[in-house]
């Protein structure tokens, strides 16, 4: 039988997918596993506005199905994970 996670590890869980997901989204062939470590990672790879966007509703759907939240509490959680961990972005005005 597998161990069932706490709730501090479905975090962190959450935030190596969704960084994982934002990889994707932002077309950079890049993992959680090739940042790891580095300083600034964050400044190295850029996305746009649409692609944050993007991130956020998937981040969203994301934290409601898998950590159960309420769709503000996600909608928080993916605003306090962008100024922690998002890209810069690429068409900013």
């Amino acid at each position: 039988m597998a161990k069932r996670l706490t709730q501090e590890e479905k975090m962190n869980k959450a935030i190596v997918d969704i960084i994982n997901q934002m990889f994707i989204i932002a077309g950079h062939d890049v993992t959680y596993d090739d940042i790891v470590g580095k300083e600034n990672w964050f400044r190295e790879y850029k996305m746009t506005l649409k692609q944050s966007e993007e991130l956020e509703q998937w981040g969203k759907q994301y934290l409601i199905k898998n950590l159960k939240m309420n769709s503000e509490r996600a909608k928080k959680e993916m605003n306090w994970f962008t100024l922690q961990y998002g890209l810069t972005y690429s068409d900013w005005d």
